[in-house]
This record gives structure tokens, C-alpha cells and sequence, in this order.
């Protein structure tokens, strides 16, 4: 009889762990308590394409970033009258010259919010807050678009089009007091950027005009700073005063760095 009541003590202890192979078990003094167990569940995160590396290039970045969308820049403006200086100084200090991790990964060249109403894609990126919503474009094309028709569509803007589209300066103010950015500096960066490549040339275009904006690019011409190289000596180079090449590259000291572009015609 004592055999059979270890025998069938031995079975059912087997039964119960077999039984309870997928659980996890904790034994106190007085009970045992069966855990179930918890399935992970991977958070939701959006999925973006892959972005290729910049290629690496010996022009200046702003230079390459101006040649390359001042065409849009200049058909918009006959579209919507939203001066092209404008328009590229803001996509030159929005995206970093295309640089900046909301351009490269969202096509997203003005920093513009997804703001109430907005249907299409959107990623988050930390601006004044972290994981704020932002528009997100399959072409840098449509950013440049999607900017005239935020300008266009908000009341708020609506006295900067009385002002023409030559008035670089005060767009510039405007903008600021309307309240595209929070940055107080924010008209003078525009206007900065905006006489040290010479950007107001383009608001001169003629519609028709095509061929004149490859004569305001070639009329850009930058010298690389090398070792040994002063403001004199680079002014002397090519026929301007220090002064006068302080102003168009924004330079408030005689400092320069190897390496460095600087406008010299």
C-alpha cells in the first residue's frame, strides 16, 4: 500500500510539470502561483526609405544647393510672386543646403509642421519640440510647391504679396513678424544669405528668360582660402577692397580659415 502512494505521488508530480512546461511558476510558503506567460509586442515605428550618402564634392555646398534649384525658385516666383531670393535663402537656412536630416530622409527643404488639415505623409523630428510632426515629400520639387501654397493659403502672409516680388527685404521682415520662425535673427540670416550669393539677381529674371540664369551663376565666382592667404592678398588677387569682400562674404573680422570659400566676384 506505501509503495502504491509513493507510485502515484511520483506520477502526478511528472504530470504537473509536464503540463506546466510553458508557464512560469513561483512557489511560496503556503501555494504555488502559475504566471502566464507574456507575449512581447513590437512598438509601431514608420517606416522610411533608405537614404544613399551625399556624394562627396569639392564645390561649396550652398553654391551646388543655388545652381541646382534656382530654376524652381524663379518659376514659382512667376507663379505665385513669392520673390526667388526669398525661396532660396529659406531653403538654404531651413534644409542646410539640402544637408539637414529633414530634407535628406523627408524631402522637407522648409521646415514646414504638418500643421491641422495636412493629408499627407509625415515623420517626427525634434525642432522646438521633441518628436514634432512634419510634412514629408517624395520629391524636393514638391517641398518648393507645397512652401508657395503655405504662403499663399494663410491670411497671415497675405500683406507680404502686396510688397512685389523685388522687395527681398521686406519679405524677409515679414516673414518673421507673420510668424514663420521663432528666431529673432531670422530676417537678418535671410538677407544675409541672400547678398553674399547675390540671390536677389533672380527676382530680375524674365519668365522667358532661361539663359540669364546660367549668366547670374556664372557671374558667382568663389576663391578656396589657402595656407598663407589674407584678406589683403585675396582682395588684391582679384581687384576688390577688403572691405568690400568682407561685405558680400558677411565677415565682421579679418579672420578666414584654410579651406574656406569666400565670393570674390
Amino acid at each position: 500500500m506505501r509503495i502504491k502512494s509513493i507510485f502515484y505521488i511520483v506520477v502526478c508530480t511528472f504530470l504537473l510539470i509536464s503540463c506546466g512546461s510553458n508557464k512560469n511558476v513561483v512557489k511560496s510558503s503556503s501555494k504555488m502561483v502559475v504566471l502566464e506567460e507574456q507575449k512581447e509586442v513590437n512598438p509601431e515605428l514608420p517606416q522610411l526609405e533608405q537614404i544613399e550618402k551625399p556624394v562627396k564634392t569639392n564645390k561649396n555646398h550652398t553654391v551646388a544647393y543655388i545652381q541646382k534649384f534656382a530654376p524652381i525658385a524663379v518659376r514659382k516666383m512667376h507663379e505665385h510672386k513669392i520673390p526667388a531670393s526669398i525661396t532660396l535663402a529659406q531653403g538654404v537656412l531651413e534644409s542646410g543646403s539640402g544637408r539637414s536630416a529633414l530634407a535628406i530622409r523627408s524631402n522637407n527643404h522648409f521646415g514646414i509642421k504638418c500643421h491641422r488639415g495636412w493629408q499627407g505623409k509625415s515623420v517626427t523630428h525634434d525642432d522646438d519640440e521633441k518628436g514634432e510632426c512634419f510634412r514629408k515629400y517624395k520629391y524636393p520639387e514638391t517641398s518648393y510647391e507645397d512652401h508657395s501654397q503655405f504662403l499663399l493659403t494663410r491670411k497671415r502672409y497675405a500683406s507680404l504679396f502686396k510688397l512685389g516680388h523685388t522687395n527681398y527685404k521686406g519679405w524677409a521682415y515679414g516673414l518673421r513678424k507673420a510668424g514663420y520662425a521663432t528666431d529673432k535673427r531670422y530676417p537678418q540670416k535671410l538677407i544675409g544669405i541672400i547678398k553674399k550669393y547675390n540671390l536677389h539677381l533672380y527676382d530680375r529674371v524674365k519668365s522667358n528668360k532661361s539663359n540669364k540664369l546660367e549668366e547670374i551663376t556664372k557671374e558667382a565666382e568663389y576663391y578656396k582660402v589657402q595656407k598663407g592667404d589674407t584678406l589683403y592678398s585675396i582682395a588684391r588677387k582679384h581687384n576688390i577692397s577688403v572691405q568690400k569682400l568682407k561685405e558680400v562674404n558677411g565677415l565682421t573680422s579679418n579672420n578666414i580659415s584654410i579651406g574656406e570659400d569666400l565670393l570674390v566676384k
